[in-house]
């Protein structure tokens, strides 16, 4: 059934190789959730976990899955059949957790191109709020909110207030979703020729983006302010366990383990290519991209917090001006805060009338605000960029480098499910590859439709948390199990010195032998130790009366959440069982 390792086509050279590598482990991951990371876990301090979990999990795992693609030059499922035929569903969960991402992935693709196409207006669309239905004023929802949340909110995804009311499609998202499927399938087509021209593109003008962006923003007034603060080590966070837990899932995530991608990729060179130095290498250029992706965030967000904090400042100076007939320049940004004192002391039956008006002004605090996901890509980033000078050139910038990163992410996930099925003979007898790939698309389009529904954004935001998070730990597990004590260490560094004339270093066999594993194992378990002890599942939902989102329970009907805790208990107490046998 499987395809002649013969009549396989290869990378026109290594570069080619690495960039498609580079282009897929690179994404959006980087630019969003790392910075979330850095600021939540001791800013520079996230460092040390975050490099001592590279080189004891991602790049020996990373490693490991390029030599089992270039060995085997198979994908997934054929090349895990070839190392044992009871392991050949190891490649099919795989396919599957890369079809679920897929499905949602290029969910974000399509936000973007959304927001690039209103990018070309003469006033940003989300700098200024939308006016009512009587022409006389700014929709109060979007006043309350800010342009930026109401954009993202209510015209971006139309959002409902429950994940139960569904809506009906949001039709300009249905046909970016569209657009963004029929570039993927331009860019696959004719699989790795095809997929090998666009990663020098990918891969690259990303990079070029964020080096303008970092030249805009460390010019930023206040930008300095966010560097400082992510680079600011608080060392005690060391200590906490959940540090190391986000610094590991994070390694893990972010290289794209266990997708089944890097196996497709490396499948597809050539014999005695030296993997061993690329992974390295690759491994190394995503963990840099992190850190000079977040020097360009935080040089943003100290902007933004900075242009919030003294806006903040400005309207207390003019409430007060106001409120007590003082001269224009008796009260300044530098001592409205001090005279704010002074006024309720000396006069506090006339502040008592203005008292519910009074804000407290933080730039801390403003630099404290903790976003992540979809909330910093396109509401932090979205509110900084309508306040920078040609703020429609660096919108169009921004949102074509979030369309890079995102396509190169699903070139190597699309590829993780049509090399296996272009390795499966019945198959190719009857359609030609580019059917195959065309096929693939289509069916991914159709059910990511669903994504693009007025309750779309929180199955996204389900997907996103559990469809590839407990899989892709225990593939990647399984994974490294296989290779070390079913198929046997000694058997695979035989085949690595077949590939690169030497055998794997000590480095390599404690890694995958022991640590990996272990570390591996340990993850597993502390996620489904986490989810039991979470509680009913709740997710963050907008509310249009409150003009902000609220946490829901998944389940408004008590009974139901009984049965859930009840479940939940059981499933503790087996696992207790278990692991003290």
């Amino acid at each position: 059934l499987i395809m002649s390792k013969e009549a396989r086509p290869s990378w026109d050279s290594p570069m080619q190789f690495v960039l498609a590598c580079v282009s897929y482990a690179v994404g959006l991951g980087n630019v969003w959730r790392f910075p979330y990371l850095c600021q939540m876990h001791g800013g520079g301090g996230f460092l040390i976990p975050y490099l001592l979990m590279l080189f004891l999990e991602g790049i020996p795992l990373f490693c490991m899955e390029l030599a089992i693609g270039q060995k085997m030059r198979l994908g997934s499922i054929g090349a895990w059949t070839a190392i044992s035929p009871y392991l050949g569903g190891l490649g099919i969960a795989s396919v599957v957790t890369s079809m679920y991402l897929c499905l949602y992935y290029n969910v974000i693709n399509a936000w973007s191109f959304w927001y690039l196409f209103h990018s070309f207006q003469s006033v940003l669309p989300w700098a200024e709020c939308p006016v009512n239905a009587n022409r006389t004023g700014y929709l109060e929802e979007c006043e309350v909110a800010s342009p930026t949340q109401y954009f993202f909110y209510r015209e971006t995804l139309n959002i409902s207030s429950s994940i139960d009311e569904n809506g009906g499609l949001h039709m300009g998202q249905a046909l970016c979703l569209l657009l963004a499927w029929i570039i993927v399938y331009l860019f696959i087509v004719r699989g790795v020729k095809s997929t090998g021209m666009v990663v020098y593109f990918t891969a690259t003008f990303p990079y070029v983006v964020l080096f303008i962006y970092l030249i805009r923003g460390v010019t930023l007034h206040g930008a300095w302010n966010g560097v400082k603060y992510m680079f600011t080590p608080k060392l005690e966070q060391l200590a906490n366990p959940q540090t190391w837990i986000n610094a590991a899932t994070q390694i893990f995530f972010s290289l794209g383990l266990g997708f089944g991608s890097l196996i497709a990729f490396s499948s597809y060179n050539h014999h005695n290519n030296d993997f061993e130095k690329q992974a390295v290498v690759i491994s190394l250029i995503n963990s840099g991209t992190s850190v000079f992706a977040s020097v360009v965030t935080f040089s943003i967000y100290g902007f933004k917090a900075t242009f919030n904090y003294e806006s903040c400042l400005e309207r207390m100076r003019l409430l007060c001006l106001n409120a007590f007939d003082l001269s224009e320049e008796s009260i300044s940004a530098e001592n409205v805060t001090a005279w704010i004192s002074h006024l309720n002391i000396t006069h506090p039956e006339r502040f008592a009338a203005i008292a519910s008006k009074i804000e407290h002004c933080s730039l801390e605090a403003e630099l404290d605000t903790a976003v992540e996901g979809t909330g910093l890509a396109f509401i932090v980033y979205s509110e900084a960029i309508k306040n920078m000078p040609l703020s429609q050139l660096w919108s169009v910038l921004y949102f074509i480098m979030l369309l890079l990163l995102g396509m190169g992410s699903m070139l190597g996930n699309v590829t993780a499910i049509i090399t296996p099925l272009a390795d499966i003979k019945l198959l190719t007898r009857f359609l030609s590859s580019e059917s195959i790939n065309g096929l693939v698309c289509l069916l991914c389009l159709l059910l990511g439709f669903g994504f693009t529904s007025r309750s779309g954004s929180y199955w996204f935001t389900i997907f996103n948390e559990y469809a590839a998070t407990l899989s892709l730990l225990f593939i990647v597990f399984i994974e490294v199990i296989s290779v070390c004590y079913i198929y046997g260490l000694r058997r695979f560094e035989r085949d690595i010195e077949d590939m690169l004339g030497h055998r794997p270093n000590w480095y390599w066999k404690v890694m995958w032998a022991v640590v990996s594993p272990l570390l591996l194992f340990s993850l597993f378990i502390f996620y489904i130790i986490n989810y039991i002890q979470g509680g009913t599942p709740t997710y963050q939902a907008w509310d249009k009366d409150l003009v902000r989102s609220v946490k829901t329970f998944a389940n408004n009907k008590l009974n139901q959440n009984e049965k859930n805790i009840k479940m939940k208990k059981l499933v503790k107490s087996s696992i207790i069982r278990i692991l003290t046998m």
